[in-house]
């Protein structure tokens, strides 16, 4: 692919995401992509055959995008404990966010369509992060700033109750107290108690 179909279908993609964002994903036909980009139906099936791959295409481009600002921001000198508390930083940025979310385009799109466990990007994108969560909590025992006898479990934990946050910021709100709550939560649960 040349660089200028590499550009076209850059282009496709963050508008299609604006139309993800805006209807969600059950919503959205070939032809609302088609306004977006105002482009021909012929273009845009040159790239993309249904809403389906462009979704998927376009939750990929996501979590790429998020590993990015991620990776950007640690840097060599941190701590276990300050990579962690950026990573849930940036989650309570993403949990506040009013706008421009695609939250609930994909639960629609994992609630309609069945992927198989190894081809499930939510599910991946799940086990990525508790695998990265487990080795920071691991460095951070070894280095003395956490106290914790699961690391995994600890990981899996910190991410079911984001998962649920998520949710519930869609279904019946949440509030920065809340998010600031639940995060403190879970940073005390990592450090050793007083005495």
């Amino acid at each position: 692919m040349g660089e200028k179909s590499i550009q076209k279908k850059q282009y496709i993609l963050e508008k299609a995401k604006n139309v993800f964002v805006s209807k969600g994903y059950k919503n959205v036909t070939m032809k609302d992509i088609v306004e977006e980009c105002e482009i021909s139906r012929g273009g845009l099936y040159l790239y993309f055959e249904s809403t389906r791959e462009l979704f998927v295409e376009v939750l990929k481009m996501e979590s790429q995008d998020n590993d990015d600002e991620l990776t950007v921001a640690i840097s060599e000198t941190d701590t276990s404990a300050d990579i962690l508390a950026l990573f849930l930083k940036e989650q309570k940025k993403e949990l506040l966010k009013r706008k421009n979310q695609l939250q609930v385009a994909v639960y629609e799109f994992f609630f309609e369509n069945y992927e198989p466990k190894k081809d499930n990007l939510l599910r991946n994108q799940f086990n990525q992060a508790v695998s990265v969560i487990e080795k920071l909590i691991s460095e951070g025992v070894e280095n003395g700033e956490f106290v914790c006898t699961d690391p995994l479990g600890a990981a899996r934990n910190i991410m079911y109750v984001l998962e649920g946050m998520k949710i519930s910021a869609h279904t019946m709100g949440i509030t920065e107290e809340m998010v600031n709550r639940e995060l403190l939560y879970i940073m005390k649960g990592l450090v050793e108690p007083e005495e």
